[in-house]
């Protein structure tokens, strides 16, 4: 038996999405973003010069065929990315009719989402009048402070006091669908926060709300706040099976890293490992190490997307990439003969876009272990029909094996 690793490069979209005109930030259409395009021609220009310099350097992922796939899927130019690809590469396209992280990551395990999410508009009172009841009910509270679209580190920044002071907890919503509440680790209690997301949360599923995120965080008003790792997603099940559980059910191990045992809630998953990028990475390295014979290792690194992306910081985002791709390497070289390992990505988030939102683009399919060439254009749910192709395991869904 062969082994198989899927890890998702949380937003690193290569440009091109053929319907990014039907997808906005703020009143302008998505149409033209391109992440990592995007961030080589400001690297390439000098723009990206806080804490790196130079053009963007990604010898493991361009020798994969990154920057093929961007000029692929986008006809965008990619300076410093131009090698001849050594590994299987294309890009991939999305049907399901969101931007967000449910959307991509249930299609890439083989089923396009088969309803619309549901958004709360961007007004004063983002909410309606029950929902922000049943918060404050779920709370022990007496009401419930935000009730906006916000940035998340604004928003505690902004209302940390004033929640330390009431007890009321912060909740608040984005583009995407979800509903988040940002609470103190200390003064309120991580407990209290993450029993008041289970409570909700079924009632925004019934809503069509993809997620309820916990957002915990700590410090003082005079040292500042800071949001720490606990968070926690509950998000909405997936109504048929997906590849984790196409794979459980042939009786073999699935291991998941980082967000994916919340964006599945655990549905088809055998193991979970959690922690910041840099930990996540080890424990990604530990893994091909270690995973069985024929089981799937399905990984998300998120902080591409949420530390750099939301934030339009293109330097950061540049250094991820740089990291991500010296770590990256290492762990191609652990490989056993057969195994296949897929990078890919759920969506885009374009950090010299307008907005503060993701964007609607293609995004780069990389396979390391099965040889060299191009795939070509493919669907987000080729991707696990393919994964499952390789583990010799029964696919459901509208995918087809590229392999």
């Amino acid at each position: 038996m062969t082994r198989a690793f899927l890890v998702v490069m949380d937003s690193v979209g290569i440009g091109g999405a053929p319907d990014a005109d039907r997808f906005f930030n703020g009143e302008i259409p998505d149409t033209g973003a391109n992440t990592l395009a995007h961030i080589a021609q400001a690297c390439a220009e000098g723009r990206a010069e806080k804490g790196r310099s130079g053009p963007l350097h990604l010898p493991t992922l361009d020798a994969l065929g990154l920057g093929a796939a961007t000029r692929l899927a986008s006809g965008a130019t990619t300076p410093g990315l131009d090698a001849e690809p050594a590994g299987l590469w294309g890009s991939a396209r999305e049907y399901s009719p969101g931007k967000d992280t449910p959307s991509g990551h249930w299609e890439l395990a083989g089923l396009p989402v088969p309803w619309d999410w549901h958004y709360f508009p961007d007004t004063t009172h983002a909410f309606p009048a029950e929902l922000r009841r049943a918060a404050a009910e779920a709370a022990g509270t007496d009401d419930i402070l935000g009730d906006c679209h916000a940035s998340g580190t604004t928003i505690i920044a902004e209302l940390g006091a004033e929640h330390m002071r009431t007890g009321w907890p912060i909740c608040y919503t984005s583009a995407d669908s979800v509903f988040q509440i940002a609470a103190h680790e200390e003064s309120f209690g991580l407990d209290r926060l993450l029993n008041m997301c289970k409570a909700l949360a079924p009632h925004l599923h019934e809503m069509k709300v993809g997620r309820v995120i916990a957002r915990p965080f700590v410090g003082s008003v005079n040292d500042g706040f800071t949001r720490t790792t606990n968070r926690k997603d509950f998000a909405i099940l997936p109504p048929a099976p997906v590849l984790t559980n196409w794979v459980q059910d042939a009786g073999r191990r699935v291991h998941a890293v980082g967000k994916i045992g919340d964006i599945f809630s655990m549905q088809g998953i055998d193991t979970l490992r959690k922690g910041s990028d840099a930990e996540l990475m080890g424990h990604l390295s530990d893994l091909v190490e270690e995973a069985e014979e024929g089981s799937l290792t399905f990984a998300n690194f998120v902080e591409f997307d949420s530390l750099y992306g939301h934030r339009r910081d293109i330097s950061g985002y540049a250094s991820a990439l740089e990291w991500f791709d010296r770590e990256i390497g290492k762990i191609l070289n652990k490989l056993r003969p057969g195994d296949m390992m897929l990078l890919t990505a759920d969506h885009g988030n374009d950090p010299s876009w307008v907005g503060t939102d993701h964007t609607r683009e293609q995004v780069p399919v990389l396979i390391a272990g099965q040889g060299s060439g191009q795939i070509g254009a493919v669907d987000f749910a080729d991707v696990a029909a393919s994964i499952a192709h390789h583990l010799n395991v029964p696919a459901q869904g509208p995918g087809k094996s590229f392999l």
